[in-house]
């Protein structure tokens, strides 16, 4: 009876969890049996897997302080995700066990859920999604919630949810409207409130509407409970006021992310301390009090992580105040921290770097740039102006350079025989004062590692005989370190000896003991005991007049290339005036003066300095009236029209030469012009010019020998780099060979002319022009081709065919044949090509 009872009682526990399963079966049973497993089980694992996928999104995210925060902390990556794959394996699961509980657990009858837990794991669902950076398919699950479940609790979080989608997807007008409808129809409070304002705050960030987002992300940061949250919407409310230019109510926004303290991540604490310190007042702030701040931030342990950050904070306070070497130390410590801040990287070179460009120290400034590069986003506006600021440094490092290494032989010159002697002796002595320091430096450098291989372990100490088993020796002689140390000292007090009598005495030479510095010191490192020798640096001082002729010409020239490139490039006046001034102090060639003083005038009237421009205006109008600058000086409105005298329009004009075929003159008028010019930035450009013409008259080895002079002579302009590059590119062109016809489709007829019959070449040409339009089947036109210095072609161009070519008489109209008079002979356009970049007329006609 008892087993028929449990039978029984067993089929019925059986039969109600089978029937309590059923998803179709709308029953208070059923309803909370899927509930909570979804609940409890799905959701719980599926809640966790992306609370742990999150965490994962914040630890790898760094955020940019020099720019305002994004509200969310969260990397967006560019990479393109096909389907079926994912960016994060917590984010899968978190979808799966979403789609696990909608799929098992749903109960949707007749087109109602009965599941009260199926919106949240729509909701799971979605933001599984949005973390895995796949908005649309996660605004089609939040869109989901809102169309089946108006009445869900959950509503409200996925209407915010649903506008942080649309704002990733770029959608910020209507995230807008529809957060701003939101909070107008519902009492949000607490979280919600938080999540939705802070949102909407974002979307008016995106949007530049500052303002309207500090008004959010206020009411964000107070209703707020997590005080991560709390801590990062303080400091973007701090950043929104900064970026409004409300600097004090900035600091006091930054002081409520500082009182949070231990309550928040300490990198929000340091941000807001470093943005405390880029508002300070030098003005009116203490800034004894504020230096102790800085100073007591960095002593501080817990913010070793970011010295990078406060080392640049008290480098920026220091090269306020004028205390330039403590900044540049500090700048460095910030450098050597190997901080992952780019943006301060490139802070801080970019600082050194004009710090020793306004201290002339050009060579060192420009590797400074050159490291701001490195730290910065190729071709960003902001890497463009560095470049362009690098290369303009190329010229003032080439200059400058120039105009000290003359500037000191010319110095050495102007001493006597006595002044030369004494500063040769005082540069040879630190001369050898440095060889003998360094030789004793890789001296140690060896007995350290001498040290270092007979460095035995005392517990392997040799024991006296004798001594107790097992106890070691404390005796110097039975210590292999101490004795390899020992010897090692001892060598370097007394040098190698031998073991004799009187082994002290320093003229024992036995033992290879030399106490003599000098030719013995100077043999050991490697240099010439000559180059110790003053002498020898007093016979090198240049003597002849021609040569130092030569040095005072290069080195005032370099002085007005420099002042040149202050003026234009760098727009540093005070300097381009110091070089100017120098440069007429030190009796220049003619040509340089008066261009060096029309700089001048233009420099005093730029920095307000009227009485000497009046000076200077009055001495070019009084000593240089024939100049053209005399002429714009009485006339100023011919400043502002083209002056024909300029050199820009005669360069113009030259140019058009060129396009006329009027080559020899343009190569007279380019040597004209680069001396009647010379010192002046337009010269290199009739250098190219004169270049192309020579180029085009006298063929191919012409063109490249004048371009490699170009490219040498002004190596360090843009016409100098650019005709490197001709060069460069003329190579596809070297071959002289020509072309078999069969590989052409297009032909020519060439007639030849002495160059001075100019009359004969102009009536020909009309005799062409009247006949070439009755000429059917071909659309001919013609035109007159200079080829060298004797020789001028007319050519007939259009033609398909070599026979129709070499028998253009033939095709001709029988009323006009008698006017072909001349000889003439047919060619491929490919080879009439090579024929005029080699000018290998002769060899040509000898192979047809």
């Amino acid at each position: 009876m008892k087993i028929a009872y449990k039978i029984s009682l067993i089929s019925v526990l059986a039969l109600v969890t089978v029937t309590s399963c059923s998803r179709k079966k709308n029953s208070f049973i059923n309803r909370n049996f899927h509930a909570v497993t979804a609940e409890y089980n799905a959701l719980f694992n599926g809640y966790n897997a992306l609370e742990q996928g999150r965490q994962s999104l914040n630890n790898g995210y760094n955020d940019n302080y020099w720019d305002i925060l994004p509200v969310e902390r969260m990397q967006i990556e560019e990479d393109i995700v096909l389907p079926g794959q994912s960016k994060n394996q917590d984010f899968t699961t978190a979808e799966e066990k979403a789609v696990k509980a909608i799929q098992k657990h749903g109960m949707n009858i007749q087109g109602k859920e009965y599941n009260p837990q199926i919106d949240e794991a729509y909701l799971l669902l979605g933001q599984a999604r949005y973390f895995d950076q796949r908005f649309v398919p996660a605004l089609e699950a939040f869109n989901y919630i809102l169309y089946k479940y108006p009445a869900s609790d959950k509503i409200n979080t996925a209407k915010v949810w649903r506008e942080k989608t649309n704002i990733r997807l770029e959608n910020d007008e209507l995230a807008i409207k529809n957060l701003k409808r939101l909070l107008n129809q519902e009492e949000l409070e607490g979280q919600e409130l938080a999540d939705a304002t802070s949102i909407l705050a974002q979307a008016y960030i995106n949007t530049k509407s500052l303002d309207s987002a500090l008004a959010q992300i206020k009411i964000a940061a107070k209703a707020t409970k997590k005080n991560d949250e709390k801590g990062r919407f303080h400091f973007i409310k701090g950043q929104l006021y900064n970026a409004l230019t409300y600097k004090d109510s900035a600091n006091l926004a930054f002081n409520e992310v500082i009182e949070l303290n231990r309550k928040i991540p300490r990198r929000y604490l340091m941000a807001a301390e470093v943005e405390k310190a880029k508002n300070f007042d030098y003005e009116k702030g203490d800034k004894i009090a504020f230096l102790k701040h800085l100073t007591k931030l960095e002593k501080d342990r817990e913010n070793r992580p970011y010295l990078d950050k406060i080392y640049h904070q008290i480098a920026q306070f220091h090269l306020t105040n004028k205390f330039d070497s403590l900044a540049v130390a500090y700048y460095n410590k910030s450098l050597r921290q190997n901080s992952t801040d780019k943006i301060l990287v490139a802070k801080n070179y970019e600082t050194l770097g004009d710090f020793y460009f306004d201290r002339n120290k050009y060579k060192t400034a420009g590797a400074y740039f050159d490291s701001t590069m490195t730290s910065m986003v190729e071709n960003s506006k902001p890497y463009r102006t560095i470049k362009r600021k690098r290369e303009n440094l190329d010229d003032v490092i080439y200059y400058e350079g120039l105009a000290e290494t003359n500037d000191s032989i010319l110095k050495l010159v102007r001493m006597s025989e006595t002044e030369r002697l004494t500063f040769f002796t005082e540069y040879t002595a630190e001369l050898r004062q440095k060889l003998e320091a360094e030789k004793e430096r890789q001296e140690i450098e060896a007995r350290k590692k001498g040290l270092a291989t007979t460095n035995i372990p005392t517990n392997n100490a040799t024991k006296p005989r004798g001594g107790l088993p097992g106890a070691a020796s404390n005796f110097y002689f039975y210590n292999p370190s101490t004795v390899a140390y020992g010897k090692n000292e001892f060598t370097r007090v007394w040098g190698d000896r031998k073991n004799e009598d009187n082994w002290r005495w320093s003229s024992t030479r036995a033992g290879g003991f030399n106490n003599q510095t000098g030719p013995d010191v100077v043999a050991d490192n490697g240099l010439d005991e000559t180059l110790l020798d003053p002498q020898y640096y007093i016979t090198q001082i240049p003597s002849a007049k021609v040569e130092l002729d030569s040095i005072k010409k290069e080195r005032n020239y370099a002085y007005y290339q420099l002042g040149l490139i202050y003026k234009e490039k760098f727009k540093e006046y005070k300097l381009s005036k110091s070089k100017f001034l120098n440069l007429l102090a030190s009796n220049p060639d003619n040509k340089l003066i008066l261009p060096a003083k029309y700089n001048l005038y233009k420099i005093y009237e730029i920095l307000g300095e009227e009485q000497e421009a009046l000076t200077a205006k009055t001495d070019i109008i009084s000593n240089y009236a024939s100049s053209r600058y005399a002429e714009i000086l009485k006339n100023p409105e011919l400043a502002a029209t083209k002056d024909e005298s300029s050199p820009e329009s005669l360069y113009e004009a030259t140019y058009k030469l060129l396009e006329n075929q009027e080559y020899a003159q343009v190569i007279a008028k380019s040597n004209q012009y680069m001396k009647f010019f010379d010192g002046e930035a337009i010269v290199p450009k009739f250098a190219l010019l004169k270049a192309t013409a020579n180029g085009r008259l006298n063929g191919y080895q012409a063109y490249v020998d004048s371009l490699n002079d170009v490219a040498l002579a002004y190596a360090n302009t843009e016409e100098g780099t650019q005709a490197q590059a001709i060069v460069n590119s003329l190579k596809s062109v070297s071959d002289k060979t020509f072309k078999p016809d069969a590989e052409s489709s297009s032909f020519k007829v060439v007639f030849q002319f002495d160059k001075n019959k100019t009359e004969a070449i102009s009536d020909f040409k009309k005799v062409l022009d009247d006949i070439t339009p009755k000429i059917e089947y071909y659309d001919l036109t013609t035109s007159i081709d200079v080829f060298n210095p004797e020789t001028t072609f007319i050519v007939v161009h259009g033609l398909k065919s070599v026979e129709g070519a070499k028998g253009f008489a033939d095709i001709v109209k029988a009323e006009d044949k008698y006017k072909i008079t001349r000889p003439y002979f047919g060619i491929s356009s490919d080879n009439y090509k090579t024929l005029q970049i080699h000018k290998n007329l002769n060899e040509y006609l000898a192979n047809k």
